[in-house]
Formats: structure tokens, sequence, C-alpha cells
């Protein structure tokens, strides 16, 4: 079990990232999922830790094994079609700056998602994203922390996006607000245009249905499954949801498995994790071995810069 802080959380470490995209990922279907896992792990996400510009990157990995009980069932709103998927990913910036610099170099990364990826699709967070509690004390996990953590997705039932966008911050506010909840992150993204596919990864399909234009992303982590299947049978849960359905067409949390197996920050604040910097199963080893050396400043010299770092 991770540490966890008293109160202040630490909601507030995440506001340097001023630009945010929320990507939805499908693996190759003839690629293995333990080697799409470690593909995408150790090859893919040390190359996008290397670009320029980058201020935020993580990949969230699920689990589609896991049981159905991640959110329930909610009168008048339907699940989405043919919505199955292998992770989600935050690409972020503190600048425009930073991402036009990322932007063009990008091709290089995007070269590399056919290997791996049958679609993606970028939703683009110009204002950023919104972690409103947060008490998980370890800022980059690289793994599965023990925490029941759940993505939730909702595609809105009108075309009124400031309604939708007001009623899933309150509801996500209202979930924020109790104790069972320990750590709450909203994504309320532009309208995807499929006329402007994102990103521009050649032979990866980015396209979506009408229904998964208008879209909300949900983030939750609680102690653990029961903590979370008591909080859904309560009265608090119940008031915040009541009304959804007024707004929510579809939602995916209850019909398809978006359960987290393991979160992978590569880069906070602008700067290399040991996992954007080795690949995240090194940094693990290095972490489990204790081995202090390879997180030295001469080896890390050496790993940043292709030299060996001179003697003061």
């Amino acid at each position: 079990m991770p540490e966890l802080s008293p109160a202040p959380d630490h909601a507030g470490r995440d506001a340097r990232i001023a630009i945010n995209t929320y990507t939805t990922v499908l693996r190759r279907p003839k690629v293995p999922h333990e080697l799409f896992a470690t593909y995408w792990r150790d090859v893919h996400g040390p190359l996008c830790s290397r670009l320029p510009g980058l201020g935020w990157y993580v990949q969230t990995h699920f689990d589609r094994e896991q049981d159905a009980h991640l959110f329930p069932a909610i009168e008048g709103i339907a699940a989405f079609a043919d919505y199955e998927l292998d992770g989600g990913v935050e690409i972020g910036f503190e600048s425009v700056e930073g991402q036009s610099a990322f932007d063009a170099a990008c091709p290089i990364l995007f070269a590399d998602e056919q290997n791996m990826f049958a679609a993606t699709v970028a939703y683009a967070l110009p204002r950023g994203s919104t972690t409103l509690k947060d008490l998980v004390a370890e800022p980059s996990p690289n793994g599965d922390d023990g925490l029941d953590r759940i993505h939730l997705h909702f595609g809105a039932v009108h075309t009124d996006g400031p309604a939708f966008a007001e009623r899933i911050d309150r509801f996500a506010r209202a979930l924020a607000a109790e104790d069972a909840v320990l750590k709450a992150r909203l994504h309320l993204p532009e309208v995807y245009d499929n006329a402007a596919p994102a990103p521009p990864a050649p032979k990866v399909d980015h396209t979506v249905p009408p229904e998964r234009a208008r879209m909300a992303f949900l983030e939750l982590a609680f102690a653990s499954p029961r903590t979370r299947r008591t909080f859904y049978a309560s009265n608090a849960f119940a008031a915040a949801a009541a009304g959804l359905a007024d707004h929510v067409a579809f939602a995916s949390a209850f019909a398809s498995a978006f359960a987290v197996s393991g979160v992978y920050v590569y880069v906070r604040d602008g700067a290399l994790t040991l996992a954007g910097l080795r690949g995240s199963r090194p940094a693990q080893l290095i972490e489990r071995l204790g081995a202090i050396n390879q997180v030295g400043d001469d080896v890390c010299h050496l790993l940043r810069t292709g030299r060996l770092k001179e003697a003061a």
C-alpha cells in the first residue's frame, strides 16, 4: 500500500501543466498483451520522454480482466458499443512554446505507434486538466501501487458543451469531497473532430463515432475494491449521481473493465523520472536492488549525454 498523506493533499503539484492531452489507446489485435505492455513501457515510453518541450508524460495501463463492478449502472445511461481500450496517456506542457517544440519533433514518435497500437485518439485539453484531490504521496509512480484505480469515460447526451462540462465537474467535485476517494483527476477536453485526426500517427486509426466526440474522463482512486463498492452504495454517491443521465448518454466504466493495472510517470515538471531515463522495468529493478550507483550524477550524465562527466 502506498504512503497516503494527511490534509492538505497534493492536488496542487499538477498545476504547472497548463496544456494537456488525454489519449485513449487500443493495442493491435495480434500483438500479445504482455509484449504490447513491455514495448509501450520500455521502448515507446523512453522515446517519447526524450522529445523536447515535454512537461508531463504518463502512461496508464488498463486491465481488461478485472471484474465488472467498476461503476454502478445508472438508469438512462447506456454503455458505449464496442469500446475496448488498453490504456490512457497524458502528454502535457507548461507552455505553448513547449507544445510547439514537441509538435515539431513528434513525427519520430508517431512513426512508432503502428508497431503496437491499432487505434489512438488524442483529446485536446488546451486549458489543462484538474486534479481535485490527491492523497498519494508518491508524485511519480512506476507500476501497480496497490490502490484501486479506475478511469471513467462519459459521453454527452446533448451538444451543450458548457452544461455537460459543468455537470461532470460537479459530479467529480462531489466525489472528491468524500473520504473514500483518495484521488480524483478530471479531464474535460474539446470536442474531437475526425476531420483533424490526432495524433497524426500513420497506419493507426484515429476516428471515433459521434457518441465519443464530446467526452469527459475522470480518474478515481480508492484504498480497495471493497471501499469503492461500499462508497457506490452510499447516500453520498447517490446524491452526487442524481440527474447525471440528463447530461450523460453513454458511460464505459460499468460495461468495460477500465481498471488500472499500472501508472507509469516518465516526465514530471519537465524533468525525466528514472523510468523516463532508463525505461520502466529497468527503473523498477534499480529500485528493488537498491542500486544507488545507477542514479548517481555520473551515470545519469553518461546516459543523458553519451559522455563521461568530467571530474571537478
